[in-house]
């Protein structure tokens, strides 16, 4: 059966969404947890239909162990978002983008220390490749000043943060749907944010009426459509295209951040972006390779 939508299309448009997302926390006024705030409490709003007219019932198939990755899972995409939008304030959407790209090497050396998954020579090889990538960046940016410096350091944290969240949730991730898991771990989330919003005294209602604008824009596009589009495109593409597709959020951002926010992109951003790209690509394909020939694995 062909799809009615061309899922080529539907990645591309994908990855636009959610090269969007640091555009419209640029365009924000709120400090960054009151945007991942609204960001992730948007979007439980308008799942909440979607979850309790076909997947409630899956709440029974929860345990109290579940319900603790969860809480665990939710609470690290929380300070994920925090520091990435707080990276924002200080470095370009260039370096931050591409910085948090390193998302996959963190992961392998997650599955390394804690599932003992071995290291292969081109992964060993990828991983250097992509360091050195993010050291140009930063060195470039440190040579700008010291706080675009900060804002590489807190958007690697930030990247940190997120692959935490994938490797504590993923054995809960393979018992629900997706929708249920990602309705959970986004309400987790919004109230770990709440909670620090509130202990920290920060606003809650933004003194922008533009910010309202934005906040629905960062929960229906790169949260809600963009995801969405990337599991939808599954269906029909090779999860290594997707993987790979996916790498090049930072290039979408880093074009819509000079037209939009006339950001300059600078010969260290340049040349140390296309490497850390280059490095994870060449990660993900020997990922990829590797999967093949083991053969698919059981879940």
């Amino acid at each position: 059966m062909e799809p009615k939508i061309n899922p080529y299309a539907a990645l591309i448009v994908g990855v636009v969404a959610v090269s969007a997302s640091a555009i419209f926390v640029k365009y924000c006024y709120a400090p960054s947890a009151v945007i991942a705030f609204y960001r992730l409490f948007f979007s439980v709003l308008i799942m909440v239909p979607i979850f309790i007219g076909k997947y409630k019932a899956e709440l029974k198939l929860i345990t109290v162990k579940d319900w603790f990755f969860s809480l665990i899972s939710g609470i690290f995409l929380a300070f994920h978002f925090i520091l990435w939008f707080e990276s924002l304030n200080f470095t370009s959407v260039a370096s931050s983008t591409v910085l948090v790209t390193l998302q996959p090497l963190f992961a392998f050396i997650g599955t390394y220390f804690f599932f003992k998954e071995r290291l292969s020579a081109k992964a060993i090889l990828s991983g250097v490749i992509a360091i050195t990538g993010s050291v140009i960046i930063s060195w470039g940016d440190f040579k700008i000043s010291g706080t675009a410096l900060w804002g590489d350091i807190l958007a690697l944290i930030a990247c940190g943060l997120v692959t935490a969240y994938l490797l504590v949730g993923q054995t809960v991730r393979k018992r629900l749907s997706l929708v249920t898991y990602t309705f959970i771990v986004y309400m987790i989330s919004s109230i770990t944010l709440f909670i620090y919003i509130t202990a920290n005294r920060e606003p809650i209602v933004p003194r922008h009426n533009s910010d309202w604008i934005y906040f629905i824009l960062l929960a229906l596009i790169p949260t809600l459509l963009g995801h969405t589009l990337f599991n939808w495109s599954l269906k029909w593409l090779s999860t290594s295209l997707i993987s790979m597709a996916i790498l090049f959020e930072p290039v979408g951002a880093t074009i819509l951040a000079y037209f939009l926010l006339n950001e300059k992109v600078i010969p260290t951003q340049f040349i140390g972006g296309f490497i850390v790209i280059g490095g994870i690509l060449l990660f993900v394909i020997d990922e990829q390779l590797k999967k093949r020939e083991t053969g698919p694995v059981e879940s």
